[in-house]
C-alpha cells in the first residue's frame, strides 16, 4: 500500500462469498489472483493482466472484516488517525469499523454523511 497522505493507496472490496467474487473478477477483468493467509482462510490480492503488482483486493466479510459493507473501498493515508476519526465524527461521519491494526498499521472505516464510505490509514 502507498504511503502518499491523503491519495487513495488501495482498494478493495469485501463479501460474504470472496471465491465467487473472485471468479467473477478474473473473468470480467482478467485479474489472477494470490492468496494471502488470514488465519484459517485466505483472502485475494488480484493481479491485472501481465501485471506483478496486485491492483486490488477482494476479501472475506468474515472475522475482523465482518463489519465492512459489501462494496469498493479505497483506502485513504492520514497523518493522524485520531484526528481525522474526531472530524469525521464532528463533521457527520460515522466510524463503521475500527480503529484497528491492519497489517502492522492502524485502520478505520468511515461513513460520511451522504452515506459514502472509506476506509482511512494511519498513526493514531
Amino acid at each position: 500500500m502507498s504511503i502518499e497522505l491523503g491519495k487513495v493507496a488501495w482498494v478493495d472490496l469485501t463479501v460474504k462469498d470472496a471465491e465467487k467474487v473472485r471468479d467473477f473478477y478474473a473473468k470480467v477483468v482478467g485479474w489472477s489472483f494470490e492468496e494471502v493467509a488470514m488465519g484459517g482462510y485466505s483472502d485475494y490480492s488480484m493481479v491485472p493482466p501481465g501485471g506483478k503488482e496486485p491492483a486490488a483486493g477482494i476479501c472475506h466479510a468474515r472475522g475482523m472484516n465482518n463489519k465492512i459493507p459489501p462494496q469498493w473501498l479505497v483506502y485513504v493515508p492520514v497523518a493522524n488517525l485520531t484526528a481525522s476519526i474526531e472530524a469525521c465524527k464532528a463533521m457527520g461521519g460515522k466510524v463503521l469499523d475500527g480503529p484497528r491494526d491492519m497489517g502492522g498499521q492502524m485502520f478505520c472505516a468511515i461513513q460520511d454523511p451522504a452515506g459514502a464510505v472509506m476506509g482511512l490509514v494511519g498513526p493514531v
